[in-house]
């Protein structure tokens, strides 16, 4: 029963949309994504995401970031970290961004049958050099993974973007909305994939913009 209502709630936050987009692009983004275990209670997270645009004929975005967390208890955990982005879209200049970060995560819900449903609150300070200032922006990461086979989960997520002031850079108030649904794949011990579909509305003064984005994700644990 709580696996069944988790899913319907999920499903309703992937349907929902600010409003009707105006310009619509398929994208492919492929991530990777690694956890360095250092000791019980210390890890390194490192991870590289390449985001091809413009229906998928060009790499309009790289992500670098990297994050040593702390874990306060099984089911808590905090961490800091930087990320370098570097934006080359269509028509305006390309930017190079800086950001430190900071990050809450809290395992909500986890059940012998392996359903679980988790939490992440990270506040990002966004300094690009072509612009100059920091922009400060909070997002709100919510997570359910509901086992569907021996080995296999499906994932799904929603998570806004919220800008906490206007730069030239962020327009502030609600910018992106991520929603995301896929299937968890094992590879091997620590290791697994997870494709899926994953919608970003993206919220602007002028036209919004909806990404239609086949998404892959490689995680490894070590």
């Amino acid at each position: 029963m709580l696996s069944r209502l988790l899913c319907c709630a999920v499903g309703s936050a992937l349907l929902v949309s600010p409003a009707s987009a105006t310009e619509d692009d398929f994208n492919i983004w492929l991530g990777q994504f690694a956890t360095i275990n250092a000791s019980d209670d210390v890890y390194i997270r490192l991870e590289a995401q390449e985001r091809f645009t413009n229906d998928a004929d060009r790499l309009g975005q790289l992500l670098l970031r990297s994050l040593v967390g702390y874990r306060l208890s099984k089911d808590v955990n905090i961490g800091a970290g930087y990320a370098y982005v570097r934006t080359n879209p269509v028509g305006p200049a390309e930017l190079n961004e800086h950001r430190f970060y900071q990050e809450f995560n809290v395992r909500l819900i986890s059940t012998e049958g392996g359903l679980t449903l988790d939490s992440r609150t990270r506040l990002e300070q966004r300094t690009f050099v072509e612009r100059g200032g920091t922009a400060w922006r909070l997002r709100q990461f919510v997570q359910v993974r509901v086992p569907i086979t021996r080995h296999n989960k499906i994932a799904a997520y929603t998570e806004p973007f919220v800008d906490l002031d206007r730069t030239g850079v962020q327009r502030g108030g609600l910018s992106i909305w991520r929603n995301f649904v896929g299937v968890s794949v094992p590879l091997a011990k620590g290791v697994e994939v997870v494709p899926g579909y994953l919608n970003q509305y993206v919220v602007r003064d002028g036209q919004d913009r909806a990404d239609h984005t086949f998404n892959v994700n490689l995680f490894a644990t070590f």
